[in-house]
């Protein structure tokens, strides 16, 4: 038993209410059991009982033992004065706890309601409901699938909202360190990240033009510079960036940047090349993109390709066969989704401009769902997501309740269990 599961089956009355008495032997009535807090303070409020003959209002406190209520420093907390009931598990005090009135539900509860949520703790499935999604409908989803969707923006708004913190809310420079971070994604994130905090647009507008020093900025400062060479162009990039450096007093970032795992067209070097076409092409990227009206002005702008080397190589000097290193359609995809359209968000709220959110929104609705591992597996259990909202919303649920097995905290780990105990939410 914990203390969030024992929640639940207060808030929806799962055990048996009949003949209840307190821990005193005075009989109990429980008129309305309250209104779960996510807040500070008691479990419960606005909750109405009925102990012998005097009915009481006030809030409802629930812990797995009694012991917990001193535990926890309720006797010296105001916001716990107005506690009605206590309603525990077990009773692990026979004198001297809280002098208030005690609801024992151990022996009320069904055995096969704590075993259902026990399996779903335990098991090491995808989800721990996936047995019982992959044969159920839920009514509730689309309703869940919007706040799910909510939240991811709203964490992905708390990282913006500090980069912004970080450089004197320069929206340009916050855009700019948030997509090096995602060009870096998953493995080098936090090298990317470092590259462009390094280099900031100011010092990168300066070089713009050309291509071979924007190149040698990021790539150097990635450090992926520090070798001798065979062929002509890295030794031009290295040349290049040691008289940079120099000039502007630069150290390549501390964290290094990795080739495993991945698949040669996302080497940090290719995207890094990448990078640097995309400020030799553009300049205020943000307000660029923010300006758009649609998906396509977006993929025209972020249409680019890394220069004529890259063609024949993904390492320095390692040749071989020609291949056009296009950012691509699916990275581009990945970024409207994951940098464009939470920067607009947030945008929108920073500069009270709705219709900026709501075109950001409905972009997430345009574009195609992701395909990775997480959104195959919820295919293969039988969900059917369409678009990329679709998508961040299943992602959200995997990672922050499935994976942490928050199943009291889903609305459809929350409608299994009230459909198979036969009550309504």
């Amino acid at each position: 038993m914990n203390e969030r599961l024992l929640q639940f089956i207060w808030q929806y009355q799962y055990y048996n209410n009949k003949e209840l008495f307190t821990s005193d032997g005075e009989a109990l009535q429980i008129i309305h059991p309250g209104y779960y807090n996510r807040n500070q303070g008691p479990d419960f409020s606005n909750a109405r009982v009925r102990i012998g003959n005097t009915i009481l209002a006030g809030t409802i406190e629930l812990h797995v033992l009694t012991s917990h209520w001193q535990q926890h420093g309720h006797s010296q907390d105001d916001n716990y004065g107005n506690v009605i009931l206590h309603v525990v598990w077990k009773n692990d005090i026979v004198t001297g706890g809280p002098a208030l009135p005690l609801l024992i539900l151990e022996p009320r509860i069904p055995a096969l309601l704590i075993q259902q949520y026990g399996e779903w703790l335990d098991k090491g499935s995808f989800i721990p409901c996936e047995m019982q999604w992959r044969n159920s409908t839920f009514p509730e989803w689309n309703t869940w699938k919007e706040r799910l969707l909510e939240e991811r923006m709203l964490r992905k708004e708390l990282r913006i909202n500090k980069f912004l913190d970080e450089c004197n809310y320069h929206w340009e420079e916050a855009f700019w360190w948030l997509l090096a971070r995602h060009l870096g994604d998953p493995v080098n994130a936090d090298s990317f990240e470092g590259v462009a905090r390094s280099l900031p647009l100011k010092l990168l507008a300066r070089h713009r033009n050309q291509i071979h020093q924007i190149e040698a900025l990021l790539i150097g400062q990635a450090g992926l510079l520090s070798d001798s060479y065979e062929e002509a162009y890295p030794n031009l990039l290295k040349k290049e960036y040691e008289f940079l450096a120099k000039k502007y007093k630069l150290h390549p970032v501390p964290w290094p940047v990795l080739f495993l795992r991945m698949r040669p067209g996302n080497f940090p070097t290719i995207r890094l090349a990448q990078l640097a076409m995309l400020i030799h092409t553009t300049a205020t990227l943000f307000t660029r993109l923010r300006d758009c009206e649609t998906i396509s002005e977006i993929k025209s702008l972020l249409d680019v390709t890394a220069n004529d080397y890259w063609h024949y190589h993904y390492r320095f000097d390692d040749p071989g066969k020609f291949a056009i290193k296009k950012l691509g359609e699916e990275m581009i995809r990945s970024i409207i989704i994951n940098v464009i359209c939470p920067i607009l968000i947030t945008y929108g709220k920073h500069t009270d401009q709705p219709a900026l959110i709501q075109k950001a929104l409905l972009w997430l609705e345009q574009i195609p769902h992701e395909n990775n591992s997480i959104i195959r597996k919820f295919e293969e259990i039988g969900c059917d997501p369409k678009t990329a909202a679709d998508s961040q919303a299943l992602l959200e649920l995997k990672i922050k309740y499935c994976d942490h097995r928050h199943c009291l905290d889903c609305a459809i780990g929350n409608h299994l269990l009230n459909k198979k105990w036969g009550r309504k939410e």
